[in-house]
């Protein structure tokens, strides 16, 4: 069984140095986002944060949020000061691929339109030398998907649809209707031109590449917790 102890560690310390009363953040989707948006929760529950609102990510956050009594807004209503998310792999640059747990398109949407950016919260097995470690999550329109997966492929890739989890029979459809492609590449040298290429792909919406919206990571591992700034831009 896999220990979830570091992921709550990240999650509670971000959530205690980044989140005021009064702000508006973006809530991120997985499991360790989970842990961050359960700590607001608790936070708000016992009045230690007031005024706070978040704008979630996905509609499994969406409903945890409802659960714990955190306030929601939607991006027409209210700009987050930054979005509190988790990653699948973290580089020394805090060049992120997300997307695995299934709503990379929302997820940029939201920390793309964050005042301060993304503080991403992860355990130290998502730090990597280089992304491309695993997957990379493509969000592709379901019409042609065969087509975008060929195009997808000519990058130097080898594209996978993503299959449902609870029923492997259908494609994985994420909350926007939307399918996805898992890209495995060699290596990825360039995460900001490739994000590019990919973007250039008719029928490819977003790609799990995240290069430049990560103000922070907060990482933790069997040394404790540790904060990782990024480089001005």
């Amino acid at each position: 069984m896999l220990d979830e102890g570091p992921k709550r560690e990240a999650a509670n310390a971000a959530v205690e140095r980044y989140v005021v009363s009064g702000m508006v953040v973006g809530l991120g989707t997985g499991s360790t986002a989970t842990f961050a948006v359960q700590r607001i929760g608790d936070l708000v529950a016992s009045g230690e944060l007031r005024d706070v609102r978040g704008v979630p990510t996905s509609a499994r956050t969406t409903a945890l949020a409802n659960e714990l009594g955190i306030p929601l807004a939607t991006l027409s209503e209210a700009r987050p000061r930054f979005t509190i998310d988790g990653a699948d792999e973290v580089s020394p640059e805090l060049a992120l691929i997300k997307g695995r747990g299934g709503a990379l398109l929302r997820e940029k949407i939201v920390a793309s339109s964050s005042e301060e950016g993304l503080i991403v919260v992860a355990d130290s097995s998502k730090l990597v030398g280089s992304l491309g470690a695993g997957p990379l999550p493509v969000e592709i329109d379901s019409f042609g998907w065969e087509s975008t997966l060929e195009a997808l492929a000519s990058l130097g890739c080898e594209p996978e649809l993503r299959m449902d989890w609870t029923d492997p029979g259908r494609p994985f459809v994420t909350d926007g209707g939307h399918y996805t492609a898992d890209c495995t590449f060699e290596q990825i040298a360039d995460p900001a031109s490739l994000e590019v290429e990919i973007k250039h792909i008719p029928g490819a919406l977003e790609c799990g590449l995240f290069v430049g919206l990560a103000r922070a990571a907060v990482v933790a591992g069997e040394t404790g917790t540790e904060v990782i700034e990024a480089s001005p831009r």
